[in-house]
């Protein structure tokens, strides 16, 4: 009987195995087919899935996912540690084993989020015709958002040589988002968001020296933002999170959602931080076209926006660390494999959609 019941349990490890690849084979079908996904995932089933997670883990004080990270971490060790103690004995057995705990995993990913990658654009979405734009256009674009980020600036300092102090906790941050997204989506129907679960990552050190200032955690639903990031980045990190949420996987995208719900928030600081974002990425892209009129641009920036870029570039650079580009590059790997060719350079395409929704909604 023993025999007979071990057999039966190696035959559900290997056909799980088994189900692995053909996971595989169908997830490369379906990225071929955005349009059935939009349609029975993203705003079929998927909304169902979020809102379950964020209702069940949305209360509780503290990241249930970090804290299921931390005991998968401890797990891992332990199997790694206990298979060197018995040297390697019954090692296919327990590789069989792994293969399909990772089967299991990769399903659960997939079906709770991860579809999510293979949905149509968010461009098309919003109706805007996306073309190769100009370095004359993100010259006009990025003008207009100079402006509009000094002028918070200084409604929030009253003084243009002054570096905004965001006064919020993170927690006050996390309700006042919410309220961003609320003004959105009386424009935006399909940006609703419902059910708030954001939190401070328990890992937000270990984050920190990664170079990441958030995740979202795909297997709870939970929206994890670092805690140790500067305050005038927290805003449009929180709402990017919970642009994850709401079924935007590609960064570049919840990176556009998410400056679009600070933007509307009736907050300043929040203000102020969807502009200074926009204009991170805008002035990148800018300087590498044309490195003079990047210089020439910068002149026209409050000196009190300088310091807090600098304030802000200074936080970064005093946690690099030899594993930080390790890191990237693995999770460069991660974006390309779902259907973001650039890797971690896809967050720059950002600027596309910028142009697109200034252009569109401004007439520059």
């Amino acid at each position: 009987m023993p025999i007979f019941t071990q057999m039966k349990w190696n035959k559900k490890h290997i056909f799980l195995i088994v189900m692995l690849p053909i996971q595989m084979l169908f997830l490369r079908w379906l990225a071929q087919k955005p349009l059935l996904v939009e349609q029975y995932y993203a705003n079929g089933i998927y909304p169902y899935i979020s809102s379950f997670f964020r209702i069940l883990l949305g209360w509780v004080p503290f990241s249930v996912g970090d804290v299921l990270l931390g005991i998968l971490l401890i797990l891992s060790l332990h199997f790694i540690f206990m298979l060197c103690k018995t040297r390697f004995k019954n090692f296919l057995r327990k590789m069989l084993k792994v293969g399909a705990v990772c089967s299991i995993f990769y399903f659960c990913f997939y079906l709770f989020w991860g579809l999510n990658y293979y949905r149509e654009p968010l461009a098309k979405n919003l109706g805007y015709s996306q073309q190769k734009y100009t370095t004359t256009q993100l010259k006009k674009v990025t003008g207009h958002i100079v402006e509009q980020l000094n002028k918070y600036h200084k409604q929030i300092t009253k003084n243009d040589t002054i570096k905004v102090h965001n006064p919020y906790s993170q927690k006050e941050m996390y309700a006042i988002a919410v309220s961003g997204y609320h003004n959105l989506s009386k424009d935006y129907p399909q940006l609703t968001y419902q059910f708030p679960s954001v939190k401070s990552s328990l890992m937000s050190l270990l984050q920190t020296y990664n170079g990441t200032s958030g995740y979202l955690n795909p297997l709870t639903g939970e929206a994890q933002v670092n805690a140790k990031i500067p305050k005038t980045n927290y805003p449009t990190t929180t709402c990017h999170e919970m642009a994850h949420q709401i079924g935007f996987a590609a960064e570049n995208e919840a990176n556009f959602v998410g400056f679009l719900a600070a933007n509307y928030n009736d907050d300043l600081y929040f203000k102020y931080s969807s502009y200074r974002m926009a204009f991170g990425y805008c002035i990148s892209e800018i300087r590498k076209r044309d490195r003079n009129l990047s210089k020439s641009i910068w002149q026209n920036v409050n000196k009190g926006v300088i310091k807090d870029f600098n304030s802000s570039y200074r936080f970064w650079q005093a946690y690099k660390n030899p594993f930080e580009p390790i890191v990237k590059k693995g999770y460069s790997a991660y974006l390309k494999a779902n259907k973001q060719d650039k890797g971690v350079a896809s967050y720059n395409y950002v600027v596309d959609l910028f142009i697109s929704h200034f252009e569109k909604h401004l007439k520059l």
